[in-house]
């Protein structure tokens, strides 16, 4: 089941892991070992949320899903999507990104090197504010209570996370301007830029935002709507056109799927330009991360569920975390891709071990009430 499930992914694991080598080398293989590492836990969550409502969905429209829905994730969002942020923040066309990132790297690397400080406001502001608005909220499971029970409770304040997330914008962007002021003043206009591209990340977080409860309220009129027409036909004993109505709601789940996808997408696209600016390594450790989505979706959904590991949404989310401060701090000092990219990696590593020693505790606290209840009947007798 494992390996018919996720067959595809592996094959395409190694020959993108193989490109890695033959493009750049062992330090490229580790690159984008890193991004397929990062990308699957990321998206751990989407697979959870996809498999829950695909659940609901009839065959047809879950092969939409996995074909098309899958397509759009991995060339719109994982390849087309960071083409896009160069070629806005550099100000080229998208073609003429892609030819200089493939025939002209030393040119393509000042690009990027020149507009690092915006799309790192961007992206951080945005991941920040997924990270502020997960650690705010009050959950049942806690992974690091010491730090989440205080946080939730301060999470009651209405626009908290809004508040410190610009904040944080506004003191990244002072002190981007009084290091241009330093060094000469070359760089001082990009200090209005970085508070800009800062103020759209937020934005664009708080669009998609919108547009996922707009879907989400969507698709509860629709189910609604159905239960009441259903009910309605059993009290009639008329008949009730079930299947457009089910298609209707299929297709506000369809487009609220897509939207969270994206949503979800943003992570992992830019908390990727804090790894790596090379556009060939992205497209290779991103799209290969997004086919486990996919492949993650479809295991659920046929086995049930994956989140006896409860502690790996904490660790994706904390690892989200851990890439906002990264780039907002990249905007004034270099921080090496490796030891950024093994942050993520390593918090996420130790939220799967904190789920595997719960798992662990839960079973023998189990195994010890058993024991004790046989050791009771068997007194009693």
């Amino acid at each position: 089941m494992v390996l018919k499930t996720f067959g595809w992914s592996f094959a395409i694991t190694a020959l993108g892991l193989v490109a890695a080598v033959l493009y750049g080398g062992w330090e490229a293989f580790g690159i984008v070992a890193i991004l397929c590492i990062l990308e699957i836990s990321l998206s751990f969550d989407n697979a959870v949320v996809n498999a829950g409502i695909l659940k609901k969905m009839n065959a047809f429209w879950q092969k939409i899903f996995l074909t098309i829905g899958v397509l759009i994730a991995v060339f719109g969002m994982r390849l087309v999507f960071p083409v896009v942020i160069v070629a806005i923040s550099a100000k080229i066309g998208p073609i003429e990104a892609v030819d200089l990132a493939l025939n002209d790297a030393e040119r393509y690397e000042q690009l990027v090197t020149d507009a690092h400080p915006s799309i790192a406001a961007f992206g951080g502001m945005f991941l920040l504010m997924i990270f502020l608005d997960f650690i705010f909220e009050d959950r049942d499971i806690k992974w690091l209570g010491w730090l989440e029970r205080p946080l939730a409770k301060l999470g009651k304040i209405d626009m908290l996370s809004v508040c410190i997330a610009l904040i944080v914008l506004a003191i990244s962007a002072m002190t981007f301007a009084t290091q241009a002021h330093q060094h000469g003043g070359t760089h001082v206009d990009k200090a209005s830029t970085v508070l800009l591209s800062g103020v759209f990340g937020l934005i664009t977080y708080l669009v998609v935002g919108g547009l996922s409860g707009y879907f989400e309220n969507k698709l509860e009129e629709e189910e609604e709507r159905e239960y009441e027409a259903e009910e309605e036909a059993k009290r009639s004993g008329k008949k009730v056109s079930v299947v457009q109505l089910a298609g209707k709601a299929a297709f506000f789940m369809f487009l609220y799927l897509e939207v969270l996808d994206a949503s979800f997408s943003f992570d992992g696209v830019i908390g990727a330009f804090a790894i790596t600016n090379d556009i060939v390594l992205m497209a290779l450790g991103l799209g290969v991360g997004a086919m486990y989505v996919r492949s993650l979706t479809v295991y659920l959904v046929r086995q049930g569920t994956l989140d006896d590991y409860v502690y790996l949404e904490h660790g994706a989310h904390y690892a989200i975390g851990a890439l906002a401060v990264i780039l907002m701090i990249s905007i004034r000092y270099e921080i090496p891709e490796v030891v950024t990219g093994l942050i993520g990696v390593a918090l996420i590593a130790w939220s799967f071990w904190s789920s595997v020693r719960r798992n662990r505790a839960i079973a023998a606290a189990e195994g010890k009430a058993d024991s004790s209840d046989k050791t009771e009947v068997s007194s009693g007798v």
